[in-house]
């Protein structure tokens, strides 16, 4: 059994909460938590649960629509699509870039090289499989 959809959003990130949403959606349905056919929690739900206005969900429930990534069943909600022919390593790689271009700004403003990156999120990303 899947694990159900996970979101955290922080509000004073810069990025706009709808934002996080959509890319935290697209990252779960690309890294395969969510599979195709999977439904969404309603916007409530999601309302509730990140204690956001509704329209903040709705608005990026429309965005993830219109991205391709799920699709409206009438009466039942919005329900994951079926990935594309050869999207999965490609969906997995948009779904990332927001944030690597984050931390690409942050190390600029901070003078550090891509080196010095590199070597920080190296045993960040070891130590994520290791568990």
């Amino acid at each position: 059994m899947r694990p159900a959809l996970s979101l955290i959003v922080k509000p004073t990130s810069g990025v706009p909460i709808y934002r996080q949403v959509v890319e935290q959606v697209a990252a779960q349905v690309a890294g395969g938590r969510m599979a195709p056919g999977d439904f969404l929690p309603s916007v409530r739900q999601v309302a509730d649960h990140l204690q956001v206005n509704p329209m903040t969900v709705s608005k990026a429930y429309s965005l993830l629509e219109r991205d391709g990534v799920v699709e409206f069943v009438r009466g039942q909600g919005m329900r994951v699509k079926p990935p594309g022919p050869a999207s999965n390593g490609k969906a997995r790689r948009a779904a990332i870039r927001p944030l690597l271009e984050q931390v690409a700004a942050a190390a600029r403003n901070l003078s550090l090289t891509p080196d010095e990156v590199i070597a920080q999120l190296k045993p960040l990303l070891e130590e994520s499989h290791d568990q």
